[in-house]
């Protein structure tokens, strides 16, 4: 049996209704889910209640929504909502998002394991108003967050994090919890083209904002890509920004993505399910197109 993935959608002004329509074809193809992230103008949570009443029996979730830009009483609410509209199909992601979108919000933060712990908690003191909560998945880059995941939530989602870390990660999850249905998912950066050099550089455009966070290049040194993350860092000091795409070793675009033919990104997506990781999110770019062709082109590797 096909073990599918999870696809990443989202949604632009102008957009939107297209990317209705092709959730309902991601559930008609039998995809094991859609996420969805809060970027540029993006409303993941919007966009989880609009996929909620266009389909039927697809799970749909945030892929992160940032905690910091709305009240946890407030999240609750539509939450809440959401989770009862669809029947049960919604997860909520919760993340604390890095310092530069902080500071383009104005927002102040304190200890990320201290305000995750605090507005699940105002979340689901909540409830006795909002009605019953969805699962709720935090997005744990570091171990740290992933322990707290364990101790207060339901689940755990990481973004362009390494395969090879991954089972000493998955550690901390005790095998009850899994077994309990907690959530493991990742985001994984998807690129389908048998022009090697040309997927790795639609990646490396996406991973130069990453790799200049600190939670990320901290993530990937403890995933043990010191070496290239410090050369990224050299080059960040020297705000020479253009080299950073050199500084993407294949090692490390092989270990974080999936790229190249169809038959590569099929066999790396099942590696993502024997490292122990329950719901590979493919989070779709392509060589020759928008989300919509590449969202086509991982259509046409499961026909």
């Amino acid at each position: 049996m096909t073990r599918m993935p999870a696809i990443h959608l989202a949604a632009t002004p102008g957009r939107r209704l297209q990317v209705i329509d092709l959730a309902r074809e991601v559930e008609r193809r039998g995809f094991a889910g859609i996420y969805c992230a809060t970027a540029g103008a993006g409303d993941c949570v919007g966009l989880c209640q609009a996929i909620a009443q266009a389909t039927n029996t697809i799970t749909m979730g945030t892929t992160i929504q940032p905690i910091y830009y709305r009240l946890p009483a407030e999240m609750a609410r539509s939450a809440a909502l959401i989770h009862e509209i669809s029947g049960g199909r919604f997860r909520l992601g919760l993340g604390v998002s890095h310092a530069p979108a902080h500071a383009a919000h104005g927002v102040t933060v304190g200890k990320p394991l201290g305000d995750m712990r605090a507005y699940v908690a105002a979340m689901r003191a909540a409830t006795a108003t909002t009605g019953p909560l969805p699962p709720i998945v935090l997005a744990s880059l570091r171990s740290r967050m992933l322990a707290l995941a364990v101790e207060i939530g339901d689940g755990a989602v990481w973004a362009n994090s390494s395969r090879s870390y991954a089972s000493a990660q998955l550690k901390l999850v005790p095998q009850t919890r899994r077994d309990a249905g907690f959530f493991l998912g990742d985001m994984a950066p998807t690129v389908i083209d048998a022009d090697e050099a040309a997927a790795k550089g639609v990646l490396k455009k996406t991973l130069s904002m990453y790799v200049r966070l600190p939670n990320y290049r901290n993530y990937w040194k403890e995933a043990g890509y010191v070496e290239e993350m410090a050369a990224i860092e050299a080059a960040i000091a020297a705000k020479d920004f253009d080299r950073l795409p050199a500084l993407m070793t294949d090692a490390w675009l092989n270990d974080n993505c999936l790229f190249g033919s169809s038959t590569k990104v099929r066999d790396g997506i099942e590696a993502w399910f024997d490292a122990g990781v329950s719901t590979p999110i493919l989070v779709p770019s392509s060589t020759s197109g928008g989300q919509a062709k590449a969202v086509a082109e991982v259509f046409a590797i499961f026909e």
